[in-house]
C-alpha cells in the first residue's frame, strides 16, 4: 500500500499540535529586557525560569483566529494581491507580456540563456538590498505561467522570485531589517563589514542561479522528472497558449504592463526611501489594480468582479498562513520561547573559534524555524549571540553573518508563512516543495560552513 502524504494544512496543523504539547514539557523562562536605544532588547544575563503556560486543546483551537490576527497585514495584502492580479490577468496584459517573451525565447539564444540567471539576480538584489521578502509574492502569478510557456515547470516559476530573493535576504550586504538591525543590536557600525558580505552574496546568488539553470535545462530535455509533471499539464490546459495567431502586444497592453512596472518601481523607491511596509504597499496595489483595469477596458462590473474572484481564489492561502502563526503564538503563549534558547546557547562553546561560529549557524537555524521575522529573531537572540561571541572568540561581525545564514532555511520550513503562502498560491503541496529542496538546502548549508571560516581566521570587524 502507497503511504499518502499529508496535505500542507494537516502537515501545518500537525506541527501546531506538537508545538501544543512541547508546551507541556518545556518549562516556561524569561529574559528580562532593557531599553537601548528606544528599542526593548534582552539582557542575557538575566535568564530565569518563571511559571509555564501549557497550551491546551482550547489553545491549539483557539491558534488559528489568532494566526488571523497576527498576521493579518500579511494575510490581507496576499488577498489585496490576488484581487489585483487577477485585474492585471482580466486586461490580458500579462498574457501578450508572455507570448512576447516566449517568441523571443524561442528565436534568441541570448534570451535562452539569460532569462534564469538575470531574474534570480534582480530579485536576489531586491533581498540583499530592501530586504524584498512579502513583495517577491505577487511575481508568483507572473512567473509560474512564464515558466510553463517555456517549457519549464511551476517549480521553475516558484524558484525564479522566491529563492532568488530569499537567498538574496539569508546572504544580504545592505539589508536593513536584518544586518543593520543585528548590527545595531550587536554594538558594531551598522553596514560595517559589507565587502566580504558582498562576497557572500555573490556566492549564494551564483550557486542559486546554476543549480536553477542546470535544473530547468533537466526538465526542459525531460518534462516527466518534474515534481510538478501533473500539475503543470493541467495548467498549461488552463493557460491556453497559443502563439500561432500572437501578433504583438497592442498599446493598451504596453500601457498597463508600463504602469505595472512603474508601480513595481514605486515599490522599491517606498520601501527604500520611505520605510513602506505592507499597508502601503497594499495600498499601491489597489491604486494598481484601479488604474489598470480602466486602461485595460474593464467597466466597473468586470474590474470588481476580477478582484473579488482573484481574492476567493488566495482563501486557501489565508488560511495556510494562519496555522504557521499559531505556532509561533502557542509557543510565546506558554513563555517557552526563551527557555528553548537558553537551552541552546551552551552548545555554541567549542574549543575552536570556527567550530564556535558554525554551531551559531546552526542554533540560528533552528531557531528561524520558530521566528521568521528577520527584524524579530536579531532582537531576540543577538542580545544574547553578541557577548556570547565574545566569550568563545568570535567577532561580532560574524556572530551577525551566522544569524543571516540561518535564515537561509526560510524557503523550506513549513512554519514560515511566506513560504506555504507562495506554495499555496503556486498550487505546490509542501511536501513536494520540501523533497526538490533538500539537494539545494544542503548546498547552502554547506556554502554557509565554509563562508564562515574566513571571517573567523581573518579575525574580521
Amino acid at each position: 500500500m502507497k503511504l499518502r502524504i499529508p496535505n500542507t494544512y494537516v502537515l501545518v496543523f500537525a506541527i501546531l499540535a506538537l508545538i501544543a504539547l512541547a508546551t507541556w514539557l518545556i518549562p516556561g523562562g524569561k529574559y528580562d529586557t532593557h531599553l537601548v536605544n528606544g528599542k526593548q532588547l534582552i539582557n542575557p544575563a538575566t535568564f530565569h525560569y518563571i511559571d509555564s503556560k501549557p497550551q491546551g486543546f482550547a489553545a491549539l483551537m483557539m491558534a488559528p483566529i489568532k494566526g488571523f490576527a497576527e498576521a493579518g497585514l500579511i494575510i490581507g495584502f496576499i488577498l489585496i494581491v490576488g484581487g489585483t492580479f487577477q485585474v492585471l490577468h482580466k486586461t490580458e496584459a500579462i498574457d501578450a507580456m508572455i507570448k512576447s517573451i516566449a517568441k523571443a525565447y524561442t528565436h534568441s539564444s541570448f534570451v535562452r540563456a539569460a532569462l534564469i540567471p538575470v531574474f534570480i539576480t534582480l530579485f536576489s538584489l531586491g533581498g540583499a538590498t530592501f530586504g524584498m521578502n512579502e513583495e517577491a509574492i505577487p511575481f508568483i502569478l507572473i512567473f509560474v505561467p512564464l515558466a510553463l510557456a517555456l517549457g519549464y515547470d511551476t517549480i521553475t516559476g516558484v524558484s525564479i522570485p522566491f529563492l532568488g530573493s530569499q537567498v538574496g535576504f539569508g546572504a544580504a550586504f545592505l539589508n536593513p531589517f536584518n544586518v543593520g538591525i543585528a548590527q545595531g543590536i550587536a554594538g558594531i557600525p551598522v553596514f560595517s563589514g559589507m565587502s566580504y558580505r558582498l562576497i557572500c552574496w555573490v556566492v549564494a546568488t551564483a550557486i542559486t542561479a546554476a543549480f536553477m539553470m542546470w535544473y530547468a535545462a533537466r526538465i526542459k530535455r525531460n518534462p516527466e522528472l518534474s515534481p510538478t509533471y501533473v500539475l503543470d499539464q493541467a495548467k498549461r490546459k488552463e493557460s491556453h497558449l497559443d502563439l500561432s495567431s500572437f501578433e504583438g502586444m497592442t498599446l493598451k497592453h504596453k500601457v498597463v504592463l508600463a504602469i505595472f512596472a512603474a508601480s513595481l518601481l514605486g515599490m522599491v523607491v517606498g520601501v527604500v526611501k520611505f520605510d513602506w511596509y505592507i499597508e502601503q504597499i497594499a495600498a499601491l496595489f489597489m491604486v494598481m489594480g484601479i488604474v489598470i483595469g480602466l486602461i485595460g477596458g474593464l467597466d466597473s462590473d468586470e474590474l470588481v468582479g476580477a478582484f473579488i474572484q482573484g481574492a476567493k481564489d488566495l482563501v486557501g492561502t489565508a488560511l495556510v498562513i494562519a496555522l504557521a502563526r499559531g505556532t509561533m503564538i502557542l509557543a510565546r503563549d506558554a513563555n517557552i520561547i526563551d527557555t528553548m534558547l537558553h537551552g541552546l546557547l551552551p552548545l555554541v562553546q567549542s574549543s575552536s573559534p570556527v567550530f564556535a561560529a558554525q554551531k551559531m549557524f546552526g542554533i540560528q537555524t533552528v531557531i528561524n524555524f520558530f521566528i521568521h521575522s528577520g527584524t524579530g529573531q536579531a532582537s531576540l537572540t543577538m542580545p544574547i549571540m553578541a557577548p556570547l561571541a565574545d566569550l568563545v572568540g568570535v567577532t561580532r561581525q560574524t556572530a551577525v553573518l551566522a544569524f543571516q545564514f540561518g535564515e537561509l532555511t526560510t524557503p523550506m520550513i513549513p512554519t514560515s508563512g511566506i513560504t506555504v503562502g507562495v506554495l499555496a498560491l503556486a498550487r505546490v503541496p509542501w511536501i513536494t516543495w520540501a523533497k526538490w529542496m533538500v539537494p539545494l538546502q544542503l548546498i547552502y548549508a554547506v556554502m554557509a560552513l565554509l563562508l564562515l571560516i574566513p571571517p573567523c581566521l581573518m579575525h574580521w570587524q
